[in-house]
């Protein structure tokens, strides 16, 4: 009898061992597919954040400044910041037998890694929300870093000065130039666009992700020069960029100098996705889409 339990207990890792690898050999080709292409991603960063992108969406080119009457920017850059320390795995929504069945917007975000980014606010971020003993929600925490919050006691999580911050460092990165401008008794820093292509790119990657065509997304800085165009684009909205499918769908830039090799990147067409909530809720979504027809604006900011 002991003989006969001694072979049960050898034979089961045998078994298993053996069912696991005939599951292995039998995958399909497909699921194999999938598997290589997702290991072959890469966690490079974009040389542009997403609070980087969506601030350019807002900024007037000639002028370098962002609409007075915008008082929901800033508040979505927080929210920016939080989905970029997310996409380069410094945080998560927590999940565990408690938040399983609890809704996404109702779990709070956890730490998972604290090493630095190299980009200031976000570092800022990450040590201000691992430093707290409290976890938190996504919309808690955007309420705190934007200093949205009667409670005295919690306004050293507020981080100021972002959307100058966020322009100081395209400054440096050479997109952006820094001027004085007069604005009645005072006089004010403004960031005129220094380098275009920063900014077409984004906007092709928004009209990308809208199923724009790319023939559509005139620069902002010349949409006085075609506001009298009446051509209407209407027609193409739902289309993909060669106007075969309003499927969503990876297309790479060509010859981008801020976006190379995007499609080899995790979470690519996730970050695109984002910048056009991000863009829509900060109410930018609209300023590369001013110089086409009202129709068409306004199915593409439905879609």
């Amino acid at each position: 009898m002991a003989e006969g339990l001694s072979r049960r207990r050898v034979g089961t890792p045998r078994e298993t061992d053996e069912g696991i690898a005939s599951v292995d050999t039998t995958q399909s080709p497909e699921l194999h597919r999938m598997q290589s292409s997702d290991e072959a991603k890469t966690d490079k960063v974009p040389l542009l954040t997403l609070m980087e992108e969506t601030l350019l969406l807002g900024l007037k080119d000639q002028e370098g400044y962002l609409s007075f009457w915008n008082d929901s920017l800033s508040y979505v850059l927080r929210g920016c910041m939080l989905m970029e320390l997310a996409f380069r795995r410094r945080i998560r929504i927590s999940k565990d037998a408690f938040t399983g069945m609890t809704g996404i917007s109702d779990r709070p975000i956890e730490v998972i890694s604290a090493r630095a980014t190299g980009e200031v606010l976000l570092d800022e971020a990450l040590k201000v929300i691992k430093a707290s003993e409290t976890k938190r929600t996504v919309a808690s925490w955007m309420d705190l870093l934007s200093g949205e919050t009667w409670n005295i006691s919690k306004a050293g999580y507020q981080l100021k000065q972002v959307r100058e911050r966020l322009a100081k460092g395209l400054v440096d990165k050479g997109i952006l130039r820094t001027e004085k401008r007069n604005f009645l008794l005072f006089d004010m820093a403004t960031h005129p666009v220094h380098d275009p292509r920063a900014k077409d790119e984004v906007i092709l990657r928004l009209f990308d992700t809208l199923n724009l065509p790319r023939t559509a997304a005139t620069p902002t800085r010349t949409a006085q020069q075609t506001s009298n165009d009446s051509t209407s684009y209407a027609r193409f909205v739902g289309m993909g960029v060669g106007g075969q499918t309003g499927k969503l769908r990876m297309a790479p830039i060509t010859n981008s100098r801020f976006y190379k090799n995007e499609d080899t990147s995790r979470f690519a067409l996730l970050r695109r996705v984002c910048l056009v909530a991000a863009a829509c809720a900060g109410s930018v979504v609209e300023n590369p889409l001013i110089h086409m027809d009202m129709e068409t604006r306004d199915r593409a900011v439905s879609r």
